[in-house]
């Protein structure tokens, strides 16, 4: 086993029992018992996107809680795919007033495409899931209108290589690997345009900028009800409950072009366990309010909480079935 590899998935368990080692300190358990003034959320990627919904809903509802006296706000931190946020982080006070809300992305599969991140595992407690999304495939105006299938995308792709762009997030995020996955399953060159964010990718889709984009399917879904994208498949295990008439791409004969990606909540790794404790109870109560699923569901997520060790088996998990896939698609940060 290489020893990046071995490193990481010993660290996911010692971050948790790190963190619950420094509750033994009384000093500690002692101050994480008061709640603190006001909590800050780092969201690694620009206002308006999806996953930004799930940092604002669950900050709204943290306040009042044994892990905080007001509301809590978000710092939107967009760039590298998210790593900046989670970068940040690293740094940041270890009393719980800061978090971040990441992708499991930058876990589970930046580690195999990024041989000097800046942070590691072991610097990022795990708090709670936050929301499931799945991502999508869709053509804008810059593909003919008789485009309506993904067959036909990739046939279109394959007649039209200097046209066959895709857009993203950014590089080495999921969506980037799912849209190159596709295409070399389907032996069709895609040209990748990385962006900072989803919110610029799918503005150059709707302007014909780009030919087409893989990002979280709830991004499409205002510009989908106009008629100015057209999402052609989704990455889920089953359907949407969103968008029950697009298929899967795994229905579709790429089975493991599948990605059912979440957003998780992370704190500075040196965090006290009560205090980590107060934070999961406050994010999973807020995950569970009707007007925080409600909300959640107008952008095509589905609220998720959970407790620490579900979430970081869960990413380890991810971590062990993307290591293969990564380097199949031979990107790394060189690239």
């Amino acid at each position: 086993m290489p020893v990046q590899r071995r490193h990481f998935i010993q660290s996911l368990g010692s971050t948790i029992c790190g963190t619950a080692a420094l509750g033994a300190f009384a000093p500690l358990e002692a101050r994480a018992q008061q709640a603190l003034e006001q909590v800050k959320i780092m969201y690694g990627f620009p206002a308006g996107s999806a996953g930004d919904s799930v940092a604002r809903r669950v900050a709204e509802k943290l306040g009042g809680t044994a892990y905080s006296r007001n509301a809590g706000y978000v710092e939107n931190r967009p760039g590298a795919g998210g790593r900046i946020a989670v970068e940040t982080l690293k740094h940041s006070a270890a009393d719980g007033s800061v978090l971040a809300l990441a992708p499991v992305s930058a876990f589970s599969v930046y580690p195999h495409i990024y041989p000097r991140l800046g942070y590691k595992a072991e610097d990022a407690a795990p708090v709670s899931m936050g929301a499931i999304m799945l991502h999508g495939l869709a053509v804008g105006p810059a593909v003919p209108a008789e485009v309506r299938t993904l067959r036909d995308f990739l046939a279109w792709a394959r007649a039209n290589p200097e046209k066959a762009s895709y857009g993203t997030p950014g590089s080495g995020s999921m969506p980037h690997l799912l849209g190159a996955l596709l295409g070399l399953r389907a032996g069709v060159p895609l040209n990748h345009v990385p962006y900072r964010g989803t919110v610029p990718s799918i503005t150059d889709l709707v302007g014909g900028q780009v030919a087409a984009a893989v990002n979280p399917s709830g991004d499409y879904l205002q510009y989908l009800k106009a008629g100015r994208v057209r999402v052609l498949a989704l990455s889920g295990r089953k359907r949407s409950p969103y968008l029950p008439d697009v298929p899967t791409f795994a229905e579709l004969g790429y089975p493991d072009v599948t990605a059912e990606e979440w957003f998780g909540f992370y704190a500075p790794a040196r965090v006290p366990s009560a205090v980590l404790a107060h934070a999961n109870a406050a994010i999973t109560a807020a995950l569970k309010d009707r007007s925080v699923i409600d909300s959640l569901a107008l952008v095509g997520l589905v609220a998720r909480g959970s407790t620490p060790q579900e979430m970081a088996a869960d990413q380890k998990a991810e971590f062990e079935r993307w290591g293969p896939l990564v380097r199949q698609i031979g990107f790394t940060a060189e690239s």
